[in-house]
């Protein structure tokens, strides 16, 4: 392997479990705020991915997050596990797209966190066989505009201090 190559394994390595992390912090300690909405902390790392390393590494980086974040909750596979992933996919989704269209990252955070609650509402419909669910999707959206602007805004802190890292492998 050469040396451009453990480079960029190593930062989408850092960058997987900066996601787990985040991913366990809020789920463990900080929850949701009135009852429903998430910040999204790990949303920042997948952000900063997409900008540093590019779309097929923040996938990586969001499904690792999904998946070990899940394993080690012991939560692997139950409800919780297809929720995550629903919105986690509706939102990687979006992510491409808005990257692709050159989007500003607040925008394309606040499009992201959107999208993910919509996924995340979507499998729950599916999952429980409650197609009533979709009447939270007002809040969750509501939620959605505040949460993606600060995991936006401290996603463009964070990468103003990291000089870039776009490597060729």
């Amino acid at each position: 392997m050469g040396i451009e190559k453990t480079r960029h394994f190593t930062y989408l390595t850092l960058l997987s479990a900066a996601a787990i992390l985040l991913n366990l912090a809020e789920s463990i300690y900080i929850g949701p705020i009135f009852g429903v909405v998430r910040i999204g902390l790990a949303n920042i790392v997948a952000l900063m991915t997409i900008k540093l390393l590019g779309r097929k590494e923040m996938i990586i980086v969001n499904v690792m997050r999904v998946v070990i974040g899940n394993l080690l909750r012991g939560l692997i596979f139950g409800s919780t596990f297809w929720i995550s992933s629903g919105g986690v996919l509706l939102s990687s989704i979006a992510l491409i797209i808005m990257d692709s269209l050159g989007s500003s990252l607040l925008f394309t955070s606040v499009i992201s966190a959107i999208a993910h609650s919509v996924g995340q509402v979507i499998i729950v419909m599916l999952f429980y066989r409650q197609p009533l669910i979709v009447t939270i999707l007002p809040y969750l959206l509501l939620g959605s505009i505040p949460t993606g602007i600060l995991t936006g805004y401290i996603a463009q802190r964070v990468l103003k201090h990291i000089r870039p890292v776009k490597l060729k492998i």
